[in-house]
This record gives structure tokens, C-alpha cells and sequence, in this order.
């Protein structure tokens, strides 16, 4: 499933590695100010989620869930925001963001609202604990 799969370097920069699960790696980006979690299928070429086989479509759908219910149990988010838009980075990833009314941003979406704080190693290993 990983022959020919590389991440995408904008990723690659930006997020820590979290997990390998049995399609995705599960990436945390890398700004304490919101609980905002990646998952990319470890598969070469992929732009689009129906460049997946049937089969994989539902399991990224499953993994897309268990990680959803995972930010629900650990961070008690008053919205999860999940997407897919790929403008900047084409690579097929999936954004999951457990948001709160209190979060730096909020309404308003996390992208360039403000300068990341990138997490302290005791903070990515706590985080690290429930993957």
C-alpha cells in the first residue's frame, strides 16, 4: 500500500507524525492552539478521495470517524470541523479539527488566522498516548 508514497512536503514541514493506521497516517499540525489533525492515505498519487478503490473509500470513511470520536472524548470540541480542500496542497488529505468557542480563531476558519505555537515535546507525547 506504501510503494511509491511520499508526503506531501508542505505536510512534511508543517505536522508531526502521529500514526500509522491501516490506511492513513495520522499527522498533528504542528500549533497548540487548536487540536487539528491530519489523515493521509499512504497511497502515491492521490488528489481525490474517488481515486480510492471502493474499499478504501470506506475505510478512510471509518478511519475518518475514529479519529473524529477520538477529538470528541479527548477534547470535548464544541464543533468538529472536518474537510478535504486540497487547493494549496494537492495531495489528498483530510483536515480534522476539534474547535471551540473559546479557540484563538473562532468563528472564523484556522488557517492563517494566526501565527502557529508549535506544541512542546511534553505536549506531543501526552497527545501521542492516545493513538
Amino acid at each position: 500500500m506504501t510503494a511509491g508514497f511520499t508526503l506531501a512536503p508542505e505536510l512534511a514541514r508543517d505536522c508531526i507524525d502521529v500514526a500509522d493506521w491501516p490506511l492513513c497516517k495520522v499527522l498533528l499540525m504542528n500549533d497548540s492552539q487548536y487540536p487539528w489533525f491530519i489523515l493521509v492515505p499512504r497511497k502515491a498519487g492521490l488528489k481525490e478521495s474517488i481515486d480510492l478503490s471502493e474499499t478504501e473509500q470506506i475505510v478512510l470513511m471509518q478511519e475518518s470517524a475514529k479519529l473524529s470520536r477520538l477529538l470528541q472524548d479527548i477534547f470535548s470540541p464544541d464543533k468538529l470541523n472536518v474537510a478535504a480542500l486540497g487547493n494549496m496542497v494537492p495531495q489528498l488529505h483530510i483536515h480534522h479539527i476539534a474547535r471551540n468557542k473559546t479557540d484563538a480563531a473562532w468563528p472564523a476558519p484556522v488557517w492563517g488566522k494566526h501565527l502557529a505555537i508549535p506544541y512542546s515535546d511534553a505536549q506531543i507525547a501526552e497527545l501521542k498516548l492516545h493513538f
